[in-house]
């Protein structure tokens, strides 16, 4: 016969489990928001990883609350923060954090690691990063974690209605195919070749993550490469982008946005939602005043030419302002780009995400709950 010290145990697991249940299955609950690719969207995997890309040392996280880098690459918020903020929801933890557990895990999770592209010889340089097969093995791991929690049935209701959203591409040119003069894949393919080679290994991918029971995904084109501090430091005399790297881009994303025209159209709905990141880019760096920018050239944190050569750290050159700033470091944008980046999933034409915007897609995808329910 169990004691009494026993049974006041279990019925607080039973009360537990049941408070967890009725979490995932409340209709005024924050969708489920999970996240996938590269260091655009990191926030903070790498920094469990022994590896050169990772972004948990100052002066990064300069503008968080507490001043503290967390892993990601910005100097405060990231794209999927702020898409957070607007699902009415906290902020997903990285899948490797000891954090993620219990009701933390019907937020959703981040399994984007800094360095990754589409191929999986992307990024072999910093040695220990988490490749995307890799990281939808881990939302395979992450939803039988989640079957033993709330049960299957439900897990399987949250993962189909959770919002997805996937960057990748960017570093298959930057970090692969011109990574060096006569690069292996550059050898290899040539550049329209290669993009084609490109978007049938993310076909892939992307039929994996519906298989894996996605049914919204934001899906991130190439931002504009040819432009970006590092870039400019090793090609540019007067800040011009360089040619090369946005021929790349602006062959690359409408074959993408072609691509997940088909799959919708496999699918039968509208699934995958493309972003032209090269697009929203555009209109800070053609007329960065316009949008209360001083520069879209120079990184705020770095060093040399542009501001763009080398790692950002405590012994660069930071300016004082970032929101001053499109660029943080020599890569990747300022929280506040970030939250202009966002204001254009959430309201922009379908010139910057198509077939809808984010707005449309959650009104759309409340009234299907409420019918259900």
């Amino acid at each position: 016969m169990a004691s009494p010290t026993w049974r006041l145990v279990s019925l607080a697991l039973c009360l537990g489990a049941l408070a967890v249940l009725q979490a995932a299955r409340g209709t005024d609950a924050a969708r489920a928001f999970f996240v996938f690719g590269d260091s655009l969207v990191d926030n903070g995997n790498n920094n469990y990883l022994i590896t050169a890309a990772r972004a948990d040392s100052p002066p990064y996280g300069i503008d968080t609350p507490d001043h503290r880098a967390t892993g990601r690459f910005s100097n405060g918020k990231n794209v999927p923060d702020i898409i957070s903020e607007h699902l009415g929801a906290e902020p997903v933890l990285p899948y490797l954090s000891p954090e993620l557990d219990g009701d933390k895990m019907l937020v959703g999770a981040n399994f984007a690691s800094a360095g990754v592209g589409i191929l999986n010889d992307t990024g072999i340089q910093f040695a220990n990063i988490i490749h995307i097969v890799k990281q939808l093995r881990y939302f395979e791991q992450y939803q039988k974690r989640l079957s033993a929690l709330i049960g299957a049935e439900e897990a399987t209701r949250l993962v189909r209605g959770a919002l997805v959203l996937i960057t990748l591409g960017g570093n298959d040119f930057v970090n692969n195919y011109y990574l060096v003069p006569y690069s292996a894949r550059s050898r290899e393919f040539s550049l329209p070749d290669y993009v084609s080679y490109l978007l049938s290994e993310y076909a892939q991918i992307l039929e994996h993550l519906y298989d894996l029971g996605a049914r919204r995904v934001l899906v991130q084109g190439v931002g504009p490469i040819g432009c970006v501090p590092a870039e400019l430091a090793l090609h540019s005399l007067d800040g011009t982008c360089d040619p090369e790297l946005q021929r790349a881009a602006e062959m690359y994303n409408p074959r993408l946005m072609a691509l997940l025209q088909d799959l919708n159209a496999r699918h039968g709905g509208e699934v995958f939602v493309g972003v032209n990141m090269k697009r929203i880019h555009d209109d800070f760096i053609d007329d960065p005043k316009a949008y209360g920018f001083e520069t879209a050239t120079e990184a705020c944190c770095g060093q040399g030419r542009f501001n763009g050569m080398g790692l950002c750290t405590m012994v660069s050159s930071l300016c004082a302002d970032r929101d001053s700033y499109v660029f943080w470091d020599a890569f990747h944008p300022t929280e506040r780009a970030n939250r202009l980046i966002v204001q254009q999933f959430m309201s922009g034409s379908v010139e910057y995400i198509a077939p809808m915007n984010l707005s449309t897609v959650l009104a759309i995808d409340l009234q299907k709950q409420q019918l259900r329910t």
